[in-house]
């Protein structure tokens, strides 16, 4: 029986009036006799099934009798059973079944470490390691290369190892960094991918959702279990103009931020749409929906269009691009499709930002910063000016600033600023320097690194101010938290596009205005840059540089994978006690923290990278950057049971030794920045049940359910003023905890006093499940015995 006989007569009037075009019902027809076209060169037996996402959102347009936006239809498009999946924005959960996972080293180690613990033999989806995040930039890219594989060979041989026995792709350190590798070879329109990293949603400059979460989701993934997402809202921006001079689309999402700030976007799909969007290149694309992680959002994604069709060419895909464009009606949005929010932008009246410090939604114009800055009291001084990272490496990006370094060359003029380059991939390295832009960048005084996070992440070994001395940079990259690149709180980090950040560097001055401002030659006279150039893609193509990738072996069950358990850098996980059926009662307060809380604050990276394999040695980094309530200080809290103040970790442990169970009091859009579970996981290793905040970022209060945490919020944001560090805290009613009804708290202060408050939750039937195994690998542990 057709489709179109078992539907009503009012759904058929639906589906023919509301412009969803007959190219949905002969989809199947056309698509079953057509080749299969793998997913990647690196993934023949496994491929794109448009098929199968336009069956599933003919299933699910039916249902709900309207037009989609382009991410419901790629999100709806994966669903595990569309036909029985309720469906509400902002209210449901999806069960869904991505096409790919990726993990970054830092983070794929504990991820990898879960999915040992699961018994399982192989990974159910295709799924790569990337070895981006542990090079610490410090001399130049070779040397740095190669002492960090020297440094970090047992954690490269254990990420190796166990890629060959779990059927996982390892890119070696020196490909590049995850994002630009998943956009050179992985993300294609329509692609549903997840991966271990806040900015994984690059991908959605090639049309795809791309979503960043926890290891543990990771895992659920590989292990063939439906990955769960809460159904997001959709937020619309709408581009017109175009695009041009000294404006980017860096300068796209550094407006965006402004407009939305840190926590707007949170448990929201940001869709770009609008007749500007095929001014922008698809890296530029990219570039947007990396830094959408800035502003809490779920991913971003744009529509296919002609710029993602010639990335995808020149990037050795031109099966997918053939297949993509006969799919065009399922990689777009349906026209009068409902957003829950619109914004809409001018492109032809956007102006360069730089947006900072301390914050990435602090936007601020160009042509303002300079007094901006006078008035605030930054630094004018421009130390060190920086570029590349996953935001802003394309061959555009670079050939962009080169042009620029290339006129202040011109002219006899180098950086004044100290100006480092950081290739995304071994890709990009490889063609800037057959190119000529590497060399130009260099001449004028520039640093090229490693193909690596490096300063982007904190992995910077910077010598040129002493922490604590107040300075300014200027940097492509996305994040500029307190400390973030250079572990210095007094430093004043501001995000800009790569061409803004090389005119900045090479004038030293943050009040420079490269559209109306002018330098001084060699000679004496006053020149005026001229805005950037640069080719979207190399007219002679990509050079692939050197081979850095290492496939799985056909049956990986011989190869051995070993943890000496006197590592210091990698630890055997041990399961957390499942839930004891009692209520929490008369927990003490480890902190009550004020203010911005991200899990850079909560589990810092630099130079505690090292230990992201060994749950217990860096827990002794957990919290150390939050601030206490009490004391406006970092790392310095009273324990409660002995009257002595110490550092956070510390006073844990303590706790955890006296078998006092313990919560954390928290502030606004707690949990914010990377996605790092460890911020999730130490707590819980520490003895933590419960973080009850005022609000939490999505990927951070989903990490927190995974780990067999509570997390809870106050149903009256006030009632974070009737907290205090010397409290006892009671949740009660546990054993009632049901989806949907507030939670219980007794506070009882020191002065003998108590009262009664509501906390809310988010968790569903099946996260409530994982608090009670303790965990959901435990209960995952379960199910599979």
């Amino acid at each position: 029986m057709s489709y179109l006989s078992q539907i009503s007569g009012k759904q058929l009037q639906y589906v023919l009036v509301s412009g969803i075009r007959a190219n949905f019902f002969q989809t199947s027809a056309a698509a079953s006799q057509q080749a299969k076209v793998a997913m990647s060169r690196y993934d023949q037996n496994n491929h794109v099934n448009y098929e199968k996402i336009a069956e599933n959102v003919k299933t699910v347009q039916t249902k709900l009798q309207r037009p989609l936006t382009l991410s419901e239809k790629i999100l709806y498009g994966h669903l595990d059973n569309p036909s029985g999946q309720d469906i509400v924005r902002g209210e449901s959960y999806l069960k869904l079944r991505p096409d790919r996972v990726a993990m970054q080293d830092a983070t794929a180690q504990m991820a990898m470490l879960q999915f040992i613990s699961s018994g399982l033999p192989t990974v159910a989806v295709p799924s790569t390691i990337h070895c981006d995040h542990l090079i610490e930039a410090q001399i130049g890219g070779a040397k740095d290369l190669q002492r960090a594989k020297d440094l970090n060979k047992e954690v490269y041989n254990f990420l190796a190892t166990a890629g060959a026995k779990y059927g996982v792709g390892f890119w070696k350190p020196g490909s590049g960094i995850i994002h630009q590798i998943i956009l050179e070879n992985y993300a294609f329109p329509g692609v549903l991918l997840i991966g271990t990293d806040s900015h994984t949603p690059n991908g959605g400059g090639l049309g795809g959702l791309c979503i960043g979460v926890g290891g543990a989701d990771a895992v659920d993934v590989m292990a063939d279990i439906p990955w769960e997402l809460k159904c997001p809202k959709v937020i619309g921006i709408k581009l017109t103009g175009k695009i041009s001079g000294w404006t980017s689309p860096k300068d796209v999402i550094l407006k965006v931020a402004g407009i939305l700030t840190v926590k707007g976007g949170t448990g929201a799909i940001v869709e770009y749409f609008g007749p500007g969007v095929d001014s922008l290149s698809c890296t530029g694309m990219g570039t947007i929906c990396n830094m959408g992680a800035e502003i809490g959002a779920t991913t971003s994604v744009f529509p296919f269009n002609h710029r993602m069709e010639a990335y995808l060419r020149a990037t050795d895909r031109n099966e997918i691009a053939d297949l993509a464009n006969e799919f065009k009606h399922v990689l777009s949005a349906d026209p009068d499709a409902k957003y829950d929010e619109v914004y809409e932008i001018n492109l032809d009246e956007l102006k360069p930002h730089a947006n900072g410090p301390f914050t990435p939604d602090l936007a601020n114009p160009i042509a303002e910063l300079g007094e901006i800055a006078k008035k605030e009291g930054w630094p004018l001084d421009i130390r060190v000016g920086l570029i590349g990272s996953c935001t802003n490496s394309s061959y555009e990006d670079m050939s962009r600033s080169a042009s620029i370094a290339k006129q202040a060359l011109d002219h006899g003029v180098k950086f004044k600023s100290k100006f480092t380059v950081t290739p995304g991939s071994e890709q990009i390295r490889a063609t800037i320097q057959r190119d000529g832009q590497a060399d130009v960048l260099s001449e004028a005084g520039a640093i090229v690194l490693a193909n690596a996070c490096g300063p982007c992440i904190g992995q910077w070994d910077r010598q040129d101010v002493k922490k604590g001395e107040k300075n300014t940079i200027v940097t492509s990259y996305n994040r500029n938290f307190t400390g973030r690149n250079d572990a210095n709180p007094a430093t004043h980090a501001f995000v800009a596009s790569p061409e803004i950040t090389t005119a900045l560097a090479l004038a030293g001055d943050l009040s420079f205005n490269p559209e109306t401002d002018e330098l001084t030659g060699s000679d004496g006279k006053k020149f005026k840059l001229q805005s950037p150039f640069g080719d979207e893609l190399p007219s002679q193509g990509f050079d692939p540089g050197q081979d850095t990738y290492q496939a799985p072996p056909g049956d990986g069950s011989g190869v051995q994978v070993d943890v000496d358990p006197a590592s210091k850098r990698l630890q055997l996980l041990t399961p957390f006690d499942k839930w004891d059926g009692k209520d929490l009662e008369d927990m003490v307060v480890l902190i009550k923290v004020k203010g911005k809380c991200t899990t850079d604050h909560m589990s810092p990276g630099g130079p505690w990278l090292k230990y992201r394999g060994h749950l217990d040695n860096i827990s002794n980094n957990m919290f150390i950057g939050a601030i206490n309530s009490d004391s406006g200080e970092a790392n310095n809290v009273k324990n409660q049971l002995t009257g002595e103040f110490g550092p956070v970790p510390d006073t844990a442990r303590n706790y955890k030794a006296q078998n006092a169970k313990w919560c954390v009091i928290g502030d606004e859009n707690y949990g914010e920045g990377s996605s790092r579970e460890h911020a999730a996981l130490e707590p819980r290793h520490l003895g933590a049940r419960a973080i009850i905040v005022r609000s939490f970022a999505r990927i951070h209060e989903t990490n927190l359910k995974k780990q067999g945490l509570l997390p809870l919020t106050f149903s009256n944001v006030a009632d974070y003023d009737k907290m205090r560090s010397d409290d006892r805290i009671s949740l009660v009613g546990l054993s009632k905890l049901t989806p949907g009804e507030p939670v219980v708290c007794v506070i009882k202060h020191s002065d003998g006093s108590s009262e009664e408050i509501k906390l809310d939750h988010s968790m569903n039937e099946t996260q409530i499940e994982w608090f009670k195994a303790g965990s959901a690998l435990n209960k995952m542990a379960l199910d599979i015995q």
